[in-house]
């Protein structure tokens, strides 16, 4: 007895389309709000290349017993991961939403679901739901995945 291969129906496909429209939006809501640490970033390099523009009354940066440009350091490097991060994750997402239109690359998608799930609120709701829709049967034969045997 051979297994039936399931088919993918109309709502399937809808709602492909619909999480894939809804990948591209967090992806830009992940892009815009990853960019908020980029004020401590600016004031970070400016105590590595000018600490003394930082300073109000005309001291030199000299005259501190911690090391300015040390603190400058950790102001810059630390909101510059977290933007690199931020930035990345939007893109990584909005290249699952490509995949997903494009019906390929299931591990791909799978994974970039499970992963958007840690990014609350919006992430979850949508690793979710793109989650649900992936395990379907029908959606699984549209991305070329085999089905397990079934005895």
């Amino acid at each position: 007895m051979t297994p039936t291969i399931p088919e993918p129906t109309v709502q399937d496909l809808q709602q492909l389309d619909y999480l894939s429209a809804f990948h591209y939006v967090v992806a830009a809501m992940a892009a815009v709000f990853g960019l908020f640490p980029v004020l401590h970033l600016v004031v970070g390099l400016t105590l590595l290349v000018a600490p003394d523009a930082m300073l109000a009354d005309g001291n030199s940066h000299t005259a501190f017993p911690f090391p300015i440009r040390l603190f400058g350091l950790f102001f810059a490097l630390i909101p510059g991961m977290m933007v690199l991060a931020a930035q990345t994750f939007a893109v990584t997402v909005a290249i699952a939403g490509r995949r997903l239109k494009a019906h390929s690359h299931y591990s791909y998608c799978l994974v970039m679901a499970a992963i958007a799930c840690a990014f609350m609120p919006f992430g979850t709701v949508l690793g979710v739901f793109t989650l649900i829709v992936l395990s379907r049967p029908g959606v699984k034969t549209l991305f070329g995945v085999e089905q397990p045997c079934q005895f």
